[in-house]
């Protein structure tokens, strides 16, 4: 955010226009005034409800999803409920910016409320590339609704208004990440890798598709309006619901982040194969593993979260055995030729998609996490046939739950060995291979292609 930039031209701006396409945006104060007080009640409204998304991501895991399921939110026609889902998502990604810029022009913090309101307005102007006066009008408006922030409406004006005028001066993308965790990252990749981290923190990822085998990449990259990646991945820059793009209905692909699908590749299962999955909701990985011909058994807890996999089954023609069950708990004395454990984790490496991850993270959770990852992985050990695979994979960014999690188990388990991954063969990019021959993706590589989401992988096998 330094003066004199196009901010609209990252996605998140596309998104936008995307969701406000065909809603009145006056051009001019005199147009303003002009529209009728329903409209202008629909965007108030909405402005309240993004606010109250980005409070509730901000209080807890998943809050933005369960507000955005719930009144006021679920009250909005889509593409209002869309708008306020854009802007509370901008300004999770821009947050410490928005921060820096409030605190050189507030002498003391007001309340947490009319914060909140400023806060909206700022990743408005400064993000999505709404006119200055229109989301300093609302924001006043919105001020003035409330008893406890209507004494602070003329700090608010002013505020945003000096904003406007002055512009937002220089701003740090290492801001936007919470303290303990941008020390972390920099302790483990470095300075220049931080900055990386920092920057695609600050961006909407585009939309990747996993195809299933026969489908044309070249054919759906056209009919999407994106392009095909290394491993098959499909991207595309658009946006909307995807159950309406061309292939979804005939089930020719599913939603699936290009980092997302390479433990699966590198899992390397042929037809005829036996595969469990043992943390399979919500499946992208399963569907994966079906899809090369395996007859694969899907594990998960939650009952409620395999119906998406079950779904996604059902809309692409493909087969697998789902249980609900802890993984661990599972009585059933199988053994299988490939095992992939996508374990539980604090989901760090997914901040582009879910930028809530990095604010609701505490530093206890690592530890706490590690401890579950160490027990599934010597239960995934024990359903592993002589001469099978094991893939375990994490979407974190923090050693303990990756690295630290294969070499101790290696260390317990001399019967496994290193397999070294072949980057370019799954589909990941070629600095993510490590000296130990593990994938570690960050979501900075690939940043020229629009990044991806940040991974740990390792393949084992069994030798005795």
């Amino acid at each position: 955010m330094r003066p004199g930039a196009r901010p609209g031209q990252n996605s998140e701006a596309r998104g936008r226009r995307m969701a406000t396409k065909g809603k009145p945006r006056p051009a001019s104060a005199s147009e303003a005034s002009s529209e009728t007080p329903h409209q202008d009640d629909i965007g108030v409204e909405a402005r309240l409800v993004a606010g109250l998304l980005l409070n509730a991501a901000l209080e807890r895991r998943n809050g933005l999803d369960e507000a955005l399921a719930q009144p006021p939110a679920r009250a909005l026609a889509p593409v209002d409920r869309a708008f306020a889902r854009a802007v509370a998502m901008a300004a999770l990604r821009r947050l410490g910016e928005i921060d820096q810029i409030l605190d050189r022009r507030l002498q003391k913090s007001p309340p947490e409320a009319v914060r909140t309101l400023m806060r909206i307005a700022l990743a408005q102007t400064l993000v999505l590339e709404t006119p200055a006066f229109a989301a300093v009008s609302t924001a006043v408006k919105l001020a003035e609704r409330d008893p406890k922030t209507r004494p602070y409406k003329n700090l608010v004006n002013a505020v945003l208004r000096g904003v406007g005028r002055d512009g937002p001066g220089l701003t740090t993308a290492e801001s936007n990440l919470p303290d303990w965790i941008a020390a972390r990252w920099r302790a483990t990749y470095g300075e220049a890798a931080l900055t990386g981290l920092a920057l695609a923190a600050r961006e909407e990822p585009p939309t990747d598709l996993s195809l299933k085998p026969g489908v044309d990449p070249a054919a759906v990259a056209q009919a999407v309006e994106g392009e095909v990646l290394d491993g098959g991945t499909v991207r595309t820059g658009r946006r909307g619901d995807v159950a309406t793009w061309p292939g979804f209905e005939t089930g020719d692909w599913w939603v699936q982040d290009a980092a997302a699908a390479v433990p699966g590749r590198l899992l390397d299962v042929k037809p005829g194969e036996t595969a469990l999955d043992m943390c399979a909701a919500p499946g992208g990985k399963t569907l994966q593993l079906a899809a090369a011909g395996a007859s694969v058994v899907a594990l998960d807890r939650s009952a409620p979260r395999l119906k998406r996999l079950t779904q996604n089954l059902e809309r692409t023609g493909l087969a697998a055995e789902v249980v609900a069950v802890p993984a661990e708990d599972w009585e059933d004395d199988r053994t299988f030729d490939a095992v992939l454990l996508d374990a539980p984790c604090t989901a760090t490496g997914t901040f582009r998609r879910n930028p809530e991850v990095l604010r609701a993270t505490k530093p206890a959770e690592v530890a706490k996490l590690a401890d579950v990852q160490h027990r599934l992985l010597d239960a995934a050990a024990e359903r592993v046939k002589a001469g099978g695979r094991l893939v375990y994979c994490t979407c974190s960014l923090e050693r303990e739950e990756g690295e630290t999690q294969v070499i101790a188990f290696l260390r317990r388990n001399p019967g496994f060995r290193t397999v070294p991954a072949d980057p370019a063969a799954v589909g990941a990019p070629a600095e993510a291979l490590t000296p130990e021959g593990w994938l570690r993706i960050l979501p900075s590589q690939w940043a020229e292609r629009g990044g991806l989401d940040g991974f740990f992988a390792a393949r084992l096998e069994r030798i005795s």
